[in-house]
């Protein structure tokens, strides 16, 4: 069987992304033709300096493209300048109910203001943290929430819906056009991703404004990332969003591996070990499932996109590992096959297999590192 090229891009598997103009968040471009970026938030007190730091340098080990911090306060505000100072990522400033913290936010480092236009008050107001930004080299999200949405959209369509989210988003977006200020990005998020998903296209259909996808409040780190999946799988399928963030009731790092893996299951980012495995059977000739579930844990260090197919029997492995990096297909009597690029290489006991797979995947991680940089250099 020949050996399938990964680099080749098939009609059937290409996303046509909606085109949205590019901004800047920090270092990061986001819209455009830019790659889309994932996203997570803090849950540490932001006046707590040091435990913020630490728990950011978890999400940029975890591959974390930009991080939003919340500032209800001006202890948060304050600390936000060493935060920022420290951060690898750009940092999202997340402000609520007062303009000041955007704009103390602005002037302690922050990349980008996110603010809710049910909640920040005046026009005079939004002037004031927009004159921050502008000052400041700050992009802005106006982030749009169906369980705070202005009272007279609220009391003209009775309740929260796709209208009235669209609205108050292209309402606030008009208040920075009109200021002269169009480094913004849009979000429409719901707890009920039936509303989510209806708001994003309607708003897609409406403005060119790069869009920060979300299903707001999802839950659980299981049933939260199945909604936020479905949610805004369905969006990211049909080409719409350039930075998502996952929101589960589960630490943040926990945020960016789903958002990864929804992205590389869309074929849209490559970051990391992709593993294809099956869900085992009596024809196993291995533990599939522990074995997964331990190569899961010693590759998540590996950024480089790399394909790992790990299958119980020989019904279905080889032909897996044919598309794969490599792979792993179960044999009997205590051993399998370990394959590169689709050939079969060597036979490995099953003691040894997780070892030797982890030894493999690594080496190849190296290769490709050790190759980018020669790229770079020569450049």
């Amino acid at each position: 069987m020949a050996v399938e090229d990964h680099t080749k891009v098939r009609p059937w598997r290409a996303i046509d992304r909606r085109v949205s103009r590019k901004i800047r968040v920090g270092s990061v471009e986001v819209g455009g033709d830019a790659p889309i970026s994932v996203q997570s938030m803090t849950n540490t007190p932001t006046s707590d300096a040091r435990a913020t730091l630490d728990q950011i340098r978890g999400l940029e080990e975890a591959g974390a493209d930009i991080v939003r911090v919340s500032c209800p306060d001006e202890d948060s505000t304050s600390a936000f300048r060493r935060i920022a100072r420290e951060a690898k990522v750009p940092l999202v400033a997340d402000i609520h109910f007062h303009y000041r913290r955007g704009i103390e936010a602005a002037e302690a480092g922050a990349a980008c203001l996110r603010i809710n236009p049910g909640n920040i008050g005046s026009v005079d107001r939004v002037r004031d943290v927009v004159s921050a930004a502008r000052n400041n080299g700050c992009s802005i999200r106006i982030g749009v929430n169906a369980g705070s949405l202005e009272r007279d959209l609220l009391e003209k369509y009775g309740e929260p819906c796709p209208d009235a989210m669209v609205e108050s988003a292209l309402n606030h977006a008009r208040i920075l056009d009109d200021l002269g200020f169009h480094e913004y990005k849009i979000s429409v998020k719901a707890s009920d991703l039936f509303l989510t998903v209806a708001a994003y296209q309607m708003l897609a259909e409406a403005t060119d404004a790069p869009l920060h996808l979300g299903v707001t409040e999802a839950g659980g780190l299981r049933s939260g990332t199945i909604k936020s999946a479905i949610g805004m799988g369905s969006l990211l399928w049909a080409g719409i969003g350039d930075t998502i963030r996952v929101s589960l009731s589960a630490e943040p790092v926990e945020e960016i591996r789903a958002g990864f893996d929804m992205l590389k299951a869309l074929g849209l980012r490559t970051r990391g070990v992709n593993i294809i495995a099956c869900p085992s059977c009596a024809r196993q000739g291995f533990d599939v499932i522990r074995t997964v579930e331990a190569l899961e844990a010693r590759l998540a260090h590996i950024s480089e996109p790399i394909s790992l197919s790990i299958i119980g029997c020989v019904v279905n492995g080889p032909g897996e590992a044919a598309y794969t990096d490599l792979g792993f297909t179960g044999g009997g009597k205590g051993a399998g096959m370990l394959y590169f690029a689709g050939q079969q290489t060597e036979k490995v006991s099953n003691e040894e297999m997780i070892a030797r797979i982890v030894e493999a995947v690594e080496d190849k991680a190296a290769r490709m590192r050790a190759a980018r940089e020669g790229l770079a250099a020569a450049e």
